[in-house]
């Protein structure tokens, strides 16, 4: 009898159990990373040819307490190496541990190679030879504290790898974790099975050969145990004919789509090199329009679904889940699901309870596994109603019966539907004509994680379904708590930018690439207003952002514009929305430059002026630091020398609490009014202090 130790992923230590007693094996016992058995030589073999869920089988050389790097080396070297191994065989040594005097788990691993290799010099005056990659033996040494194992790997490739996948999806299953959660979803291969997002075709394979009866090993050419020196290749022989003689047919339909055609002609090519693809039917079809194959009769839907890897966005992956638990609860009654997925917030828009629940990893991932048995139901009443944030949607759904029809007769095509109108939902909703921005201020680090992830899952699902959105029509964004706007952060590089209208005017909006999408949607009365100040008058623009300021003055019948911002990136988007609007020309100017050096050089004046500086800015582009608290008024002691005697100076900005020193304006000989209140559209007036806005003239006016 052999005393063996099989290797398996965390979590599958229970299913690997029970797995080697069915082949044969005794004296099972779970251990730390996997299970200890014993086995005779043919149960050894066939451990290693039929386990579908271990990643390695090792056979312990030797134990021993070490208590210096001497004392591992000398230990060692007194094996008889040679009644292991050949001399013409390369080998490898793999070390995990470390401990006072081995600190390194690649100078353990040379202390026993040197060892190996000595003992081969003075016993055989040979040396073998090491391999890196590919090596016919592999010994496997585990130290922890002072007493070390040394064990000679049986398996070489991970016995995951069955041989037969080649090609893969973005995010593939590993064949044993796979082969975990068929076992662990009920499914038997007496009953249909399908997976509606197939992937690769992983799942449906393993299944597949688990219904034929095929040794998951067969494909293998690679294996660890063949340069042993005790290797049986007749027993050997006598196992791999009794696996080939054992295979029979599947009777049962098995299916498995994507919406990727190259996926799915890579999952072909698999299941036929694993000698299943005569009985799997992979096709293309999208998710959101599954339907049940076989409607009158029972089977099982297993899956992996994405949850990061192959979409780009949480609102696609809260869309992609919506929409299976809607068309399984549709099509699919008195069905069994199983889902297995590294986020369970996910599982949670299906919108059903799951019976059973397991816990596995996914490399370094966490996951859960869960069963659910789908209810027969009346197709006239499938989908369920119910949204997991109610209060939210309920609010959101006044608003976009109030907003929609108010923003049809203002003639506007971007607005805000919800503005963190309750508090536990803290996030604020703009429409841009079909597409919606939902953008979540950070939870405090006081909030547990997983429930403010939650909470935002309920928030874009329950946005979703009252919109009547698709995934691709929302974007998610994330604002941290910082000083100051964030304009100039970028997010993307999609270039995906399309047109909007705004009373009179239009202006080129991009929601993905920036933290901010190029209009200011709180300022949209303010820069109204400026049209018609502004006729035949010479108008400048200070810190102007994408110009969309600029565009009303032109459309007004400025005489003149003049746009002045830092960044070339928004100049060239302003100049776009100029032309956009037909405003060309040499009378319309665009300038790049640090707006505070341009206000203290500028010798030019100007009848109108408009600026909406930041709340804070320290850009490494600017000569200082900027607080419009701290430093309005000597703003505006700049913008009165740029100011003709009679013009004017809209001035706006964001700051929370900002308090305008109306003193220290009269002392400079201007004066203000405070228009904040005739600023703040309908859409903005749950949130009155989302800005403030003055008029700034000269005292004798």
């Amino acid at each position: 009898m052999n005393a063996l130790f099989s290797s398996c992923p965390r979590g599958l230590e229970e299913l690997l159990k029970k797995e080697l007693q069915d082949i044969g094996a005794t004296s099972c016992q779970i251990v730390q990373g996997g299970v200890s058995f014993t086995a005779d030589d043919k149960t050894l073999y066939r451990s290693l040819l039929w386990s579908r869920l271990a990643s390695r089988i090792l056979l312990p050389i030797a134990e021993f307490d070490i208590y210096s790097d001497l004392d591992l080396y000398s230990c060692t070297l007194n094996l008889n190496w040679p009644t292991i191994f050949n001399i013409d065989a390369t080998f490898m040594v793999n070390f995990v541990g470390t401990n006072d005097f081995i600190r390194n788990s690649q100078y353990g691993a040379l202390k026993i190679k040197d060892a190996i290799v000595d003992c081969f010099s003075r016993k055989m005056q040979q040396r073998p030879n090491v391999a890196k990659d590919n090596p016919d033996i592999r010994i496997h040494a585990f130290l922890i504290k002072n007493r070390i194992t040394l064990s000679l790997d049986l398996t070489g490739s991970s016995l995951h790898q069955r041989g037969y996948r080649e090609k893969t999806g973005a995010a593939p299953l590993k064949e044993n974790l796979a082969a975990a959660i068929v076992i662990r979803s009920g499914w038997q291969p007496d009953q249909i099975l399908l997976d509606p997002m197939c992937g690769s075709g992983t799942l449906l394979i393993e299944a597949a050969m688990m219904a034929a009866n095929i040794a998951p090993g067969l494909k293998r050419n690679n294996w660890g145990f063949l340069a042993w020196q005790d290797f049986n290749a007749t027993l050997w022989n006598e196992v791999i004919f009794e696996a080939r003689e054992a295979i029979k047919p599947i009777t049962m339909p098995i299916i498995g789509y994507d919406n990727d055609s190259d996926v799915i002609k890579k999952a072909k090519q698999n299941a036929n090199k694993a000698g299943v693809g005569d009985y799997i039917d992979f096709a293309v079809q999208d998710v959101t329009q599954l339907v049940n194959p076989y409607p009158n009769q029972k089977g099982t839907i297993i899956s992996n679904p994405p949850y990061g890897e192959r979409l780009e966005s949480e609102p696609a992956l809260i869309a992609l889940h919506t929409a299976l638990g809607q068309r399984i609860k549709m099509a699919f009654g008195n069905w069994n699901l199983s889902l297995f997925s590294a986020a369970p917030q996910l599982l949670d828009c299906l919108q059903m309870r799951a019976d059973r629940q397991f816990k596995a990893k996914n490399g370094p991932l966490d996951c859960v596994q869960k069963n659910y048995h789908i209810s027969q139901r009346d197709n006239s009443n499938h989908i369920d109603t119910h949204l997991p944030a109610d209060d939210f949607a309920n609010r959101l759904r006044k608003n976009v019966q109030k907003l929609t029809k108010w923003a049809k007769q203002e003639g506007v095509e971007c607005y805000r539907l919800y503005d963190a109108d309750l508090p536990e939902y803290n996030v604020a909703i703009d429409r841009y004509k079909e597409k919606v921005v939902v953008q979540e201020y950070a939870p405090p680090k006081t909030i547990d994680s997983n429930k403010a992830k939650q909470r935002l899952f309920d928030i874009i699902n329950a946005t979703m379904s009252v919109l009547g959105l698709t995934a691709n029509q929302l974007i998610l964004k994330t604002r941290e708590r910082q000083k100051g706007k964030q304009q100039y952060q970028t997010l993307a590089r999609k270039q995906d930018f399309f047109l909007v209208r705004e009373y009179n005017a239009h202006f080129w909006v991009n929601l993905t690439d920036y933290l901010d999408t190029g209009l200011f949607l709180d300022h949209r009365i303010a820069r109204h207003k400026l049209s018609k100040m502004t006729n035949g008058k010479d108008f400048l623009n200070l810190f102007a952002y994408t110009g969309s300021a600029t565009v009303y003055a032109g459309l007004g019948g400025a005489k003149t514009t003049t746009t002045v911002d830092m960044s070339r990136t928004y100049l060239e988007w302003a100049d776009r929305n100029l032309k956009q609007n037909g405003l060309t020309g040499k009378k319309h100017r665009l300038i790049q430059a640090d707006c505070l050096f341009y206000m203290r050089e500028c010798d030019e004046q100007f009848d109108v002026i408009f600026i909406d500086p930041p709340t804070f800015s320290n850009s490494k582009r600017m000569s200082e630091t900027f607080d419009v608290q701290r430093d309005h008024l000597e703003l505006m002691e700049h913008l009165k020398r740029l100011l003709r005697p009679k013009g004017i100076i809209m001035f706006s900005n964001n700051k929370r609490g900002f308090k305008l020193d109306y003193t220290g304006l009269s002392e400079l000989g201007l004066h203000a009014k405070d228009i904040s209140e005739q600023t703040i559209s309908l859409d903005f007036k749950r949130n009155k202090q989302i800005h403030c806005c003055f008029l700034v003239q000269h005292s004798d006016q």
